[in-house]
């Protein structure tokens, strides 16, 4: 078949291939799912599970801070009114099932045979009567579980809790998100003096942003490489050719994640600028190549037959060797990383293909490119190559002592680098998002949620005395110790209803001091059992009950420590003949992943020098050989690692990649 007739062909079934791969990459989503960032496959994402099933998620919650004006408290009576419009909008709207605020907050009292709700909050009365605004604050701040949750400690804010249903996505997130914001606009209540926090918060940043700012990195990616392929080629075919090669290898590989089903989220959004240089390489060899043998004087048809012979073998193996180094990503837990490595390595071989397949036949299919005059003698800069290679050979010694000093230097900071991660830790400190969610970190009980599920021993249920007391043991440990600043449990429930039926005074909340007295409250826990807020923290037949709770986002090492000595404490501090416990909730299998982490990128890196000196054992049969491709590849790994240690970045999901 003719040469030309062959590009027709090949251009005719690569434009067919591009249309389908262009058709599924066409149905991607953006998306940032928080559960994607749990540990596949690991034992204490199984328990969470169950557990979500039996107590509901620990983080279908939207935060919302409100400041109270200049010269104003939380207790302001014009601020409170503002809240109360916000509280009423928040309540109807659709994904919303439970509302936590300043004013709507009642203490439960029965007398007789009746229950009536007491408000904590009288705004009304407080212009007419001041010392009823004076009373109400105290109440509260004597009250457990209402200053950090809803009231700031200084008195100066107050928060919302709004329960939204289970795993609420982006776009009713949104929705909501958007509702409460023209909700503030109607209220008065200006932007400056309003925070949010929560999943849904994060979810719809992250989303949008990952929209943009893969849109200007494309853009800028591509803008610089037509700068650098116009300064090297100065040809208008120089530059467009390996571009249409390097889109064309990018609607592969994002069509192949489309027909896969998979989204594009935090890691999977650098596909794109990956294969921008990977796959840009192949095609300025080709280019590179095809110019220099057509200087050399050779026709058109037998350049491009030795371009292709001679840069066929070391492209593939670069392309093989580069692909390995993204599949070894697919031993991580991490599903995000899992399939950043799966569907970068495709494309990587794809972007090989697309190079020794699409950019040949545009190069049969274009005329002749007219040069200047015949290079007889190499390239322009071949003099200034060989100058600079022929000073490395003379200074080899200089070379590995520098070398060799880099290298210690690098291992030394390395050591340095810390497995770390905090809530928004990729956003700049001075983003917006997360200043709103510091802002419950320094002024209410903070964003990272805790979870602990309490299982009852020897036939007892969660309301049994013994259980009971060893249940506040915990609870006195987790706020004196653990730093835990809002929580609530059976117990909780326990004390609450002693409270209502002895009459609603402070003292009154409190466990029971005995039996007898427990046993007065198992009629009224039993027709409160499947309330929502009761079955959020004790099942019906009382055989579990959870403790729940939220403390300031400490970052994962100091969480690490924590939950060690936690563990310590529930193993020695209470008698597990009586209560046994166990940790669980998103925030810990978040930090789990921490622990995997290291693990992960010693198994990926093991596969990586392991194959690739396989490969180089095969090819040269000479053990001196491979140390001498595998050094210069491990040295910048180390360089990096130094360069982080020294700039105190961590160790996290999104730089576990580098």
């Amino acid at each position: 078949m003719p040469l030309r007739r062959t590009a027709y062909l090949t251009l005719l079934v690569l434009a067919l291939l591009t249309g389908l791969a262009g058709y599924f990459a066409a149905q991607l989503r953006f998306n940032y799912n928080f559960n994607d960032f749990y540990p596949a496959g690991d034992p204490d994402l199984d328990y969470y599970q169950g557990y979500t099933q039996r107590f509901g998620n620990d983080n279908d919650y939207l935060l919302l801070a409100l400041e109270a004006g200049p010269g104003q408290t939380a207790f302001s009576p014009a601020f409170l009114t503002q809240v109360d419009s916000l509280t009423r909008v928040a309540r109807r709207q659709r994904n919303v099932l439970h509302v936590t605020s300043p004013t709507t907050l009642s203490q439960t009292v029965v007398e007789g045979l009746g229950a009536y709700t007491l408000p904590y909050l009288h705004p009304g009365e407080y212009r007419a009567d001041p010392s009823r605004r004076a009373a109400d604050s105290t109440l509260i701040y004597k009250t457990p579980g209402l200053v950090g949750n809803v009231f700031s400690p200084d008195a100066r804010a107050v928060a919302l809790v709004i329960q939204t249903t289970p795993d609420l996505k982006k776009p009713p997130g949104d929705s909501l998100l958007t509702q409460l914001r023209a909700g503030l606009a109607r209220a008065g209540l200006p932007e400056a003096r309003v925070h949010f926090a929560g999943k849904a918060v994060a979810q719809s940043v992250f989303v949008d942003r990952l929209q943009r700012e893969m849109i200007i990195f494309m853009s800028l990616s591509f803008l610089l490489v037509m700068g650098l392929l116009w300064l090297t080629f100065r040809t208008w075919w120089g530059v467009i050719l390996p571009l249409v090669v390097v889109v064309g290898a990018i609607i592969w590989g994002l069509g192949v994640m489309g027909a896969c089903g998979i989204s594009i989220d935090l890691m999977t959004a650098l596909l794109p600028l990956m294969l921008f240089v990977v796959g840009m390489s192949d095609t300025i060899h080709i280019i590179s190549r095809y110019v220099s043998e057509l200087g050399y004087g050779a026709g058109k048809k037998h350049a491009l037959r030795t371009t292709i012979k001679e840069s066929g073998f070391g492209s593939g193996l670069s392309a093989l060797t580069t692909s390995i180094g993204f599949f070894t990503l697919m031993t991580s837990t991490i599903r995000p990383i899992h399939n950043f490595g799966l569907f970068t390595g495709i494309a990587v071989i794809l972007a090989f293909l697309l190079s020794f397949t699409l950019l040949p036949a545009m190069l049969v299919l274009l005329n002749k490119p007219a040069l200047r005059e015949p290079r007889k003698h190499g390239h322009d800069w071949d003099g200034v190559l060989g100058r600079l290679f022929m000073s490395v050979l003379r200074r080899r010694r200089l070379v590995f002592t520098l070398s060799a000093l880099i290298l210690v230097a690098s291992v030394g900071l390395a050591t340095r680098v810390r497995i770390n991660s905090a809530l928004l830790d990729d956003l700049s400190k001075s983003d917006p998002v997360r200043k709103d969610f510091a802002f419950f970190n320094d002024h209410f009980a903070g964003v990272r949620p805790f979870e602990l599920e309490l299982k009852p021993a020897g036939g007892r249920d969660v309301y049994d005395p013994a259980v009971l007391a060893q249940t506040e043991k915990v609870e006195r440990y987790l706020a004196n110790t653990y730093g835990l600043k809002f929580s609530a449990s059976p117990a909780t429930l326990v004390r609450t209803v002693h409270q209502a039926l002895h009459g609603g005074g402070l003292a009154e909340y409190r466990l029971p001091t005995d039996s007898a007295g427990l046993a007065r409250l198992r009629g009224p826990l039993r027709q409160f059992r499947k309330r929502p807020e009761f079955r959020a923290l004790a099942l019906p037949d009382g055989s579990a009950g959870r403790l729940t709770g939220r403390m300031v986002d400490v970052g994962s090492i100091r969480a690490d420590a924590l939950n060690d000595a936690l563990r310590q404490f529930l193993h020695t501090g209470i008698d597990t003949t009586i209560l046994r416990t166990r940790l669980t909730g998103s925030s810990n299998l978040i930090d789990k992943n921490n622990e995997n982490l290291t693990l992960n990128m010693i198994q990926g890196m093991a596969i990586d020098v392991a194959m690739v000196t396989l490969i180089v054992l095969v090819l040269f049969r000479s053990v001196r050989m491979t140390v001498v491709v595998l050094i210069p590849n491990l040295l910048p790994i180390l360089v990096v690692a130094g360069v982080m240690g020294l700039a105190g970045v961590s160790m996290k999901v999104s730089t576990s990649i580098i």
